[in-house]
């Protein structure tokens, strides 16, 4: 067994792996209520090693969102076992659509179109919603798209697109390049984020503020969010990369 799994391991690094994680540092793009990350050195060689003390909210560049970021009562991150980590990746592209209206939302319509092509969405996948949101990564104005009256035009999920892939594919997570799962609109609509609050309420995961999303099969890969197991943690930066067909 412990040569097969080795030979599995020789396998996966003949690859190509793809990092879907932004680089993580203070000035990047985030929401706008939280603080810049803060560094401060604390040691350094001259002590006889260099340590570095960070401070940021959970939710802050490409991170994970543990169903109890919205609802109380729902898993922490630390609950999440490690097998929910690694799952088979889908990867709806809408870029196109969302090039030509930033307020466009991913529909049930789209899923069942990629199905056509892709086949049917596999039970337990991580579903990736592609808006080449990213490709505005580092310009923290462009990544919230606002108007001249201040209010963010931002791509994001359909309520009805979400509830298809949980009660209709049972995915076991979702991916999407913005800041939040929902668009601007439906934000200013409803008040709240109604979607998000939708796929963590049903005990999934979510990663947001993915990239390179464009370097990605529709289907056939694989995605590993790594993370620290940090107790009671609603959220964290996390390591997301996949490993191509």
């Amino acid at each position: 067994m412990a040569e097969h799994l080795a030979d599995i391991l020789k396998l996966l690094k003949q690859k190509e792996w793809v990092d879907m994680s932004h680089a993580f540092y203070p000035e990047i793009p985030h929401f706008p209520v939280f603080d810049n990350v803060k560094v401060d050195t604390l040691f350094t060689h001259d002590d006889g090693f260099f340590v570095k003390q960070y401070c940021f909210p959970g939710q802050y560049g490409t991170h994970i969102d543990a169903p109890v970021h919205f609802v109380k009562g729902k898993r922490y991150l630390h609950e999440l076992s490690l097998k929910e980590l690694v799952l088979p990746l889908v990867v709806i592209d809408r870029s196109a659509a969302v090039a030509a209206n930033p307020d466009y939302e991913l529909t049930v319509a789209d899923i069942v179109d990629f199905e056509k092509e892709h086949g049917r969405i596999a039970d337990q996948s991580f579903v990736a919603f592609r808006s080449d949101w990213s490709k505005r990564w580092p310009d923290s104005e462009a990544f919230s798209n606002k108007d001249a009256t201040g209010d963010a035009h931002c791509t994001g999920w359909s309520l009805e697109a979400l509830r298809f892939l949980v009660e209709e594919r049972n995915v076991a997570a979702i991916g999407h390049e913005t800041l939040d799962t929902d668009s601007s609109v439906a934000y200013r609509k409803a008040g709240k984020l109604v979607g998000e609050y939708y796929i963590l309420e049903q005990d999934r995961y979510q990663v947001e503020v993915l990239t390179n999303l464009d370097k990605l099969p529709a289907t056939g890969a694989v995605i590993y969010n790594i993370v620290p197991s940090i107790q009671d943690s609603p959220g964290f930066p996390v390591r997301s990369f996949a490993i191509l067909p």
